[in-house]
């Protein structure tokens, strides 16, 4: 395989043809980031240049597939905000959207490929295979499968029908190289020897990836295939197919490639669906904002520009260009990723900020009594939230101090505060603030004086004052704290602490 470096225009966006794209994920298991970034650049994609997204689901692998998955892949992408022009719950012109609903037309092109001889029956046992692999792999030549059903005679194939033996249908490959240009890594080229004839059909007359994937497309007339690394090396068998559905008038063109770069873990391998940090319901139940996930996915191959990471995805849609698109592989960094997502929450008005906290202040995410929870308390608190929080899920521990009945014990926090001296500067402090007004600034006063008296700076002396009333030791800002936790509340707390001390 050889490869130039410089990707050149797709063709048909030259042409002004508004593309096709389709996004096709299996139903498999819980989606995943890397699943989530190929749907970004393909719905990016499509909008940039005012074309259409499929959404098809891959659904032929009845014992990995569930109506489960099905379902959680639909709320996936609505939670992402995606919409797509056609597919389930939309429908279009090529309905059905789902592979399962589609078997007469596998069934149908692979007998046309078979009667137009651009397959074959293969009768080949899994063990003549292996053993044909291993000879060739000792003798230096490639182990794909080496063409010996190419010819069968009828009486070979009585034979073969007399023993019982199963057959899978094979497509023929052309004996010719097959070079197309990338949009993403530029010319490719793939020579006869490495690309060996493929199963299109089970045996038991299950259609294969390799079938009925080209076939959707040509049929739902995509015009640009943008996916992952992992399946560049099908391209080649896939483009040789198209060339023969179109000459069965199945295919009208052979849709454009772009393979998208690998996301990587830690190190360095590519992140799997076992990986934990690969799962999307970890980002959602996190409380991740579906923009600021995005956001950063798309800097996994892509930027807007060299200083600029932060932006919306009406920014990205004005700007994104497939050319544009890294091939070097991307690393998954889950700390640049929540500081995005920070980014974002700051960005927010403060009622779509209070908005998308709700989940969190429910149960069981909730840790006080419902009856406890202060509405007025909270949206007073809120804007100081704001900005302090990574992911939406940290706004319970921040503000559970105002709806418990005595802030969380945190030991450590306790242990960490509450130094030799502390009693004294809490009936200090306690002193100061029974006598203040009361607001942020005003109690920030009397903190600031109860600490002179004993000869410590605010920061020292405001960290017995935290612990006491909210239980840790970092939280939100703690004067603005206190003035939505109110004068008698706050006095209470530091009462208990100075009991607890005493014993």
């Amino acid at each position: 395989m050889a490869n130039a470096n410089s990707p050149k225009l797709s063709t048909s966006l030259e042409q002004g043809v508004p593309p096709r794209v389709r996004f096709c994920p299996s139903p498999t298991g819980n989606p995943h980031v890397g699943l989530v970034r190929t749907a970004l650049f393909n719905w990016a994609f499509a909008r940039h240049h005012g074309g259409t997204l499929v959404f098809r689901i891959e659904d032929t692998d009845a014992a990995r597939d569930s109506e489960e998955s099905y379902e959680q892949l639909l709320e996936a992408m609505r939670w992402l905000g995606f919409e797509w022009d056609e597919g389930p719950e939309v429908g279009g012109p090529h309905a059905p959207y789902r592979q399962s609903q589609r078997m007469d037309i596998y069934r149908d092109v692979a007998e046309k490929l078979l009667a137009s001889g651009h397959a074959y029956h293969c009768y080949c046992t899994a063990e003549e295979l292996d053993a044909r692999r291993e000879a060739a792999r000792a003798a230096g030549k490639p182990s794909g499968y080496d063409g010996k059903c190419r010819v069968v005679t009828p009486e070979q194939k009585a034979a073969y029908e007399a023993e019982g033996r199963p057959a899978i249908v094979r497509f023929r490959m052309p004996d010719e190289t097959i070079t197309f240009t990338d949009l993403v890594r530029g010319e490719l080229t793939f020579t006869p020897e490495n690309v060996p004839d493929f199963g299109i059909v089970r045996a038991n007359g299950a259609p294969l990836y390799t079938l009925v994937n080209p076939v959707d497309d040509a049929l739902m007339e995509i015009t640009h295939v943008l996916r992952g690394e992992d399946l560049l090396s099908s391209t080649p068998r896939q483009i040789a197919l198209y060339k023969a559905l179109i000459e069965l008038g199945v295919a009208k063109a052979v849709p454009e490639f772009g393979h998208l770069p690998y996301v990587m873990g830690e190190g360095n391998k590519k992140l799997s669906k076992r990986d934990p940090q690969s799962s999307l319901n970890l980002y959602r139940e996190r409380g991740f904002l579906p923009q600021g996930l995005l956001n950063y996915l798309s800097l996994l191959g892509w930027s807007l520009s060299g200083d600029q990471d932060i932006f919306s995805m009406d920014e990205m849609v004005a700007a994104f260009d497939i050319k544009d698109v890294n091939a070097n592989p991307a690393r998954f960094d889950l700390k640049k990723a929540e500081a995005i997502n920070a980014d974002h929450i700051r960005q927010l008005d403060v009622k779509a900020f209070i908005a998308a906290c709700e989940p969190w202040l429910r149960a069981p995410h909730a840790t006080w009594a419902p009856e406890a929870f202060d509405r007025a308390q909270f949206e007073a608190i809120a804007p100081h939230a704001q900005t302090r929080l990574t992911v939406l899920s940290d706004i319970t521990a921040n503000v559970d101090f105002l709806f418990l009945d005595q802030p969380a014990e945190d030991e450590a926090s306790w242990a960490k505060a509450m130094k030799e001296g502390s009693d004294a500067l809490l009936r200090t402090a306690r002193e100061k603030l029974a006598a203040a007004d009361w607001n942020a600034e005003a109690i920030k006063a009397a903190v600031v004086v109860a600490g002179e008296e004993h000869g410590l700076k605010l920061g020292k002396a405001q960290a017995p004052v935290r612990v006491a009333v909210t239980g840790r030791t970092v939280g939100l800002p703690l004067f603005e704290s206190l003035e939505v936790l109110g004068r008698e509340r706050t006095l209470s707390r530091v009462d208990a602490a100075l009991a607890k001390l005493a014993a």
